[in-house]
Formats: structure tokens, C-alpha cells, sequence
């Protein structure tokens, strides 16, 4: 890699790890703190940088993100960088070796709960934007950096916002900084997620009349779910998981004197090409058909969807998985591209006119969403210098 880029990113580590620090020390718990001050760190540098910027509000008129936009010197298509800052809960404080929210680097580790997912990204991202402006003039399209919160609740209000907002380039492709030196994630399963609500016959637990409750009805259900037989991949299918169907809540009655009449299923279903929204919805309706007929309840199980994404994979070759694999083999590294199984913020992404995403590369980690969440700071040089070619090769003129 040439020295003009890896000299800069040495030069940025401690700039890129002041900033991180900063954001780790804000908590920022996805759906339980406040996104503003986070965001406010990340403002006031980019003001200071003098980035341009603007801020992203969600349709209840909440601050769920920023986004910095930096346009080349000529007509060309236009990337993303991703990192969100908002994170998991805590956890048990209490089992932490240190604090959640400390920020301190010790023996080569920042420490805390956002140092890995990803903090540190946005800090580098951040970076990466201020050199790209500096020598944006001979580039084509430009480069967006998305800061974004509310994704560790599964709403995903800063990327929708983003997505929604018409003054802001659609991207050809988005790389997202979760962490993980070894792989470049370039796909994921999607997802069918529904809630159902089993009926059943009430009544008083010590009743001399026998009832089959919600929750017995619910029981039958989910053994029959956790025993669906999921239609295989075809051979040479170069989708590599298979889908997965699972119950993830159970909510049903109170006390012990009483029978419930109604227990409500979370049920979550991890789809492939081969098996989309529409296989997973008649699945799911098949065995509930099946239960109202065997075991009748008082009315029909009734079935709410609430969210459906479809997978992506990117082909062999496809940018910007193709800019960030040349760029890591000029230094050194060799990660191998990995579809993952959980679905992530790419499956948003990639549904909404087919944009490219990675949905990881970056430093190693310990205890991401766990305890003692840490981030590994030697190999960020080479990570930064990585990301940074990458953009100025999409971004280079044709």
C-alpha cells in the first residue's frame, strides 16, 4: 500500500482513539439513554473539523442520527461509510472488571461498552471523512458517513431516516464497521417475524370441568414449530446457511387460579433465496391450520407479521466488497468473505434498491453485547489505511 495513505492513518490512531474514548464514555444504550449527547461528541468534532454535516430526525421528530456528506470533484457514484453509536444494554454491572463506561486503554484495549460495535468505527470514519474532503476535488461521486443511533433496537430509526431522506444521495453501496479482522461479512439470512396469538377455553384452575388453556395450545404450537422441517438448499446453492425457524417469547396468564385464555408467540424465522417471506409465511400458517383443526381453541389462532427482510449476498467481485479485499491484501491482511447467520443492519440496506452493503470488517474484539466489551488496538493502522483506500478507489475517477 502506497505510504501516502499508511503514514496518514498511523499519524490519525491517537486522534481516531481520543475521539473513541469520548463516545465509550457517553452511555448510549439503545432504547434506554438518550441519543443526544453521544451524538453531540461526534457534532461538536465534526463542527471543529469543519465537516459538512446534517442531522437526521425521525417522523416522530426525534435526533436519530448524522450524516456527513463529502462531494467529489466530478459526477460519479456515491459510497457510505456505517457506524452506529448507539449499543447493547449493560448487563450485569456488577460482573464488569471494569466500567461500562470507562474508556480506558489498557494493554493495548480500549474498554467499555461500544468500543467494539462500534464507536471506534465512528471515530475512524469520522477521519477518514476529514481526508477524503481534503482531497476531494479529484475524485468522482462522493462519500457519506452515517452516524447512526436506535439500531441496537432493531427499529434502525438512523439508517431509515437516512434512507428516507431525498436530499441525500442514494449510495451504491454502504460499508459498515462492525468489527472482526477476519472477515468480510458480504451477506446475511434475512428475516420473517411474527407475532401469534393462541386462544383458549378459561376458566378456574381447581374447576371440576376439564379446559384447554392458551398455554397448552401454545405448548402444541411451539413443538410443532421446533420440529418444522426446513426445506434444504438445492445443490450448488451458493447461499451457504440454511433457514432457521425459532420462538423467541412465550407471554401467557398470571397467578395459579386461573386458566388463560390467550397466550401471545414471538416466533422468528431466518430466511435464504430459496426460502423467503412466502415459505416461511405458509409454514407458519400450515402448522397453525393444523393445531385449530386438532386441538380447536374458542376462535382461529390469529397471526401478525411485524417484520420481513430478504437476504443479500454480494457476488464475487461486486464493490465495495471487491475495494475492501484489494485493499487489505496491499497490507498484509487476508480475510476471507463470510455470510452471516443473524440478520443485521445490511438486510435494511440492501432492500431498498438493492444497495451493496459489507456488514463487517475491523478491528478484533472481546465481549461485544457481553461483559467487558473491549476493542484491539494494534491492528487499527492497518484498518483505517484499508478503509480509506478502499473509498479513494470507488471514488477515484474512471
Amino acid at each position: 500500500m502506497s505510504e501516502n495513505l499508511v503514514e496518514p492513518a498511523r499519524n490519525r490512531v491517537a486522534s481516531v482513539i481520543d475521539l473513541a474514548q469520548r463516545l465509550v464514555r457517553v452511555p448510549s444504550r439503545g432504547g434506554l439513554d438518550p441519543y443526544g449527547p453521544v451524538l453531540n461528541v461526534l457534532e461538536e468534532w465534526l463542527f471543529g473539523h469543519g465537516l459538512p454535516h446534517k442531522r437526521l430526525m425521525s417522523p416522530e421528530g426525534n435526533l436519530v442520527g448524522l450524516v456527513v456528506e463529502i462531494a467529489g470533484g466530478a459526477p460519479g457514484a456515491w459510497w457510505a461509510l456505517d457506524a452506529c453509536v448507539d449499543t447493547a444494554p449493560f448487563g450485569d454491572e456488577s460482573a464488569w472488571t471494569f466500567s461500562p463506561t470507562s474508556g480506558e486503554v489498557r494493554d493495548g484495549w480500549l474498554l467499555g461498552r461500544g468500543a467494539a460495535d462500534s464507536k471506534l468505527a465512528a471515530a475512524m470514519f469520522c477521519h477518514i471523512a476529514a481526508d477524503v474532503r481534503a482531497q476531494a476535488g479529484q475524485l468522482a461521486g462522493g462519500l457519506a458517513v452515517l452516524l447512526d443511533v436506535d439500531e441496537h433496537t432493531g427499529s434502525f430509526g438512523g439508517a431509515r431516516a437516512y434512507l428516507a431522506d431525498p436530499g441525500i444521495p442514494v449510495p451504491a453501496g454502504v460499508m459498515i464497521g462492525y468489527p472482526g479482522l477476519d472477515e468480510v461479512v458480504v451477506g446475511g439470512r434475512g428475516l420473517w417475524r411474527a407475532r401469534v396469538s393462541v386462544p383458549g377455553a378459561s376458566g378456574h384452575s381447581g374447576s371440576s370441568r376439564r379446559t384447554t388453556g392458551a398455554i397448552s395450545r401454545a405448548a402444541c404450537l411451539i413443538q410443532s414449530l421446533d420440529n418444522a422441517v426446513m426445506a434444504p438448499a438445492a445443490p450448488g446453492d451458493p447461499f451457504p446457511l440454511p433457514p432457521k425457524i425459532s420462538v423467541t417469547a412465550c407471554h401467557g396468564g398470571e397467578g395459579f387460579s386461573v386458566v388463560p385464555d390467550l397466550c401471545v408467540l414471538n416466533v422468528d424465522v431466518r430466511l435464504t433465496p430459496s426460502f423467503g417471506e412466502d415459505e416461511a409465511g405458509l409454514l407458519v400458517h400450515d402448522l397453525i391450520a393444523a393445531l385449530d383443526r386438532d386441538l380447536p381453541g374458542p376462535r382461529p389462532t390469529d397471526v401478525e407479521v411485524v417484520a420481513a427482510w430478504p437476504p443479500f449476498q454480494l457476488q464475487p467481485g461486486q464493490e465495495p466488497a471487491a475495494a475492501l479485499f484489494r485493499a487489505a491484501k496491499e497490507t498484509g491482511l487476508d480475510p476471507h468473505a463470510k455470510t452471516a447467520g443473524p440478520s443485521n443492519i445490511g438486510n435494511l440496506l440492501a432492500s431498498h434498491g438493492n444497495i451493496a452493503v459489507t456488514a463487517g470488517f475491523g478491528v478484533p474484539y472481546e465481549g461485544l453485547h457481553g461483559l467487558d466489551e473491549r476493542a484491539h488496538l494494534a491492528e487499527l493502522p492497518k484498518v483505517y489505511a484499508v478503509y480509506h483506500q478502499a473509498v479513494v478507489d470507488l471514488l477515484s475517477p474512471v
